[in-house]
């Protein structure tokens, strides 16, 4: 979940909110990528979640990485709730997931040596505390009342919405993890192209990388249980954006639809206040309940911009939303997967291709055929394999076309952090069928091996 954001003036026009997005053009030697992973921490002997405090905890986890491995104390209310080193962060989500958004870095090199050395430096501490950390989609096990509220004045707010709208709000902040990756644009067209074939092409990594086909503690139907959750979460805030492939997108029509996103609150002097379900278009004209006569800045703009999590979203980046947390070599292979589709035009033209005659329809049902299915999905005639299979060779071909070496140039470019994904196109298998094939084979259906076979 994002941290409150700083340094914006009064907005005084409204071409400022737009203006804000576009200020995330950056020419193609600028373009960065950061990636996001989140984990689920657990107690080794008694496999519950942990808490905020105590000696096995959160905090504990927290105060060592602090304490050994120079990371700088973000605190809330007295709270310890993150840490920040250079541009990097390690928060918490709602129920009290780790995770770690990277440094914006050049290579998919240099982003798995950061998530390398986080994953150490968390299992260097979490070791010596009985704790461990896993790499699901969604908490295999534990119910809602096991999986304590993070204390942050944000998720307290989002809880009590999220009881109100949607089914699923609430399971999505205590009981799912995701890999994310936050890529640039160099113009306002270029945002529209990618920002396109990511939200087409979100389905294919959904599928690729579905990997929660337990919830509490029984098999559930889905390949990527994470990604139905999110279907059934709040319609205001999440989806697949039909509108984004009409014409006239840009960033004004993505400010349009954010405007009309209910609020969820205003930050002020560290602290959240309740403006749940109030308009931002209220709020420019000075009519905010939560703050009568009151206009927002930017930082309250930048602000509301991390409240809609449709399966890819723009800031003054495109964050890709559409998989599930998993073992650690997907953790890569999530950022290489779209650095190759969109870092190379070439690359990208050729993604657009393969999607861009889908209706909206077609979209729509690839998101759900993914979650349900994963690599068998199939939607009138659209095979979700054989489609992996060629957006992946895309991918690759991408990631050759940038020729981005590493290990000191031994390694000549990215393409080997595909191999994850190549197997499973190989084998027809995500992470989701290994997992079902261990429970109905050598595991005789006790879902609690799952911890010692898939932990970090």
């Amino acid at each position: 979940m994002s941290i409150p954001q700083s340094g914006g003036g009064p907005i005084e026009r409204h071409e400022q909110l737009a203006e804000l997005l576009a200020k995330g053009c950056k020419a193609k030697e600028d373009w960065r990528i950061g990636t996001e992973h989140e984990k689920f921490g657990y107690c080794k002997d008694t496999h519950k979640p942990l808490p905020y405090e105590g000696e096995r905890s959160i905090y504990a986890v927290l105060s060592g990485l602090r304490d050994r491995f120079d990371w700088a104390p973000v605190e809330e209310g007295g709270k310890l709730i993150g840490l920040t080193k250079g541009l990097a962060n390690v928060s918490l989500e709602p129920g009290g997931a780790l995770e770690l958004s990277g440094a914006p870095v050049e290579t998919i090199h240099q982003t798995c040596d950061e998530v390398n050395d986080h994953l150490r430096e968390v299992k260097a501490v979490s070791d010596e505390i009985g704790v461990k950390f896993i790499g699901l989609g969604a908490a295999p096990e534990w119910s809602h009342e096991e999986m304590p509220l993070m204390p942050k004045g944000r998720y307290k707010l989002m809880n009590s919405y999220m009881e109100k709208v949607g089914t699923m709000g609430t399971a999505m902040m205590r009981r799912t993890c995701t890999v994310q990756v936050n890529l640039d644009f160099g113009s306002e067209a270029d945002m529209v192209q990618k920002l396109r074939v990511s939200l087409a092409l979100q389905p294919v990594a959904t599928a690729l990388f579905a990997n929660s086909p337990f919830f509490e503690g029984k098999v559930n139907g889905h390949k990527s249980w994470r990604a139905k959750i999110w279907r059934h979460l709040d319609a205001d805030r999440t989806g697949m954006l039909p509108w984004v492939f009409e014409d006239g997108m840009g960033f004004e029509r993505w400010v349009q639809w954010v405007l009309d996103v209910p609020m969820y609150f205003v930050y002020r002097d560290g602290k959240y206040i309740n403006a749940l379900g109030m308009s931002f278009r209220d709020f420019l004209k000075g009519e905010l309940p939560a703050l009568p006569g009151e206009k927002p800045t930017l930082s309250d703009w930048a602000d509301h911009l991390t409240t809609v999590f449709p399966e890819a979203r723009i800031k003054q980046f495109i964050e890709m939303r559409g998989a599930d947390g998993g073992p650690w070599r997907r953790l890569c292979a999530l950022p290489a997967f779209w650095v190759g589709l969109t870092y190379d035009q070439t690359a990208l033209d050729a993604a657009w291709d393969l999607c861009k005659d889908w209706t909206a329809e077609q979209r729509d049902a690839l998101r759900v055929a993914a979650s349900v299915d994963g690599l068998q999905a199939k939607v009138d005639g659209i095979n979700m394999h054989d489609l992996a299979r060629e957006v992946v060779a895309i991918s690759e071909a991408g990631l050759k076309a940038r020729a981005r070496p590493g290990a000191g140039g031994l390694v000549p470019d990215e393409t080997h952090f595909l191999n994850a994904l190549k197997e499973t196109i190989e084998t027809g298998k995500t992470p989701a069928d290994e997992l079902l094939d261990r429970y109905h084979g050598d595991w005789n259906g006790d879902l609690s091996r799952i911890y010692d076979d898939y932990s970090y």
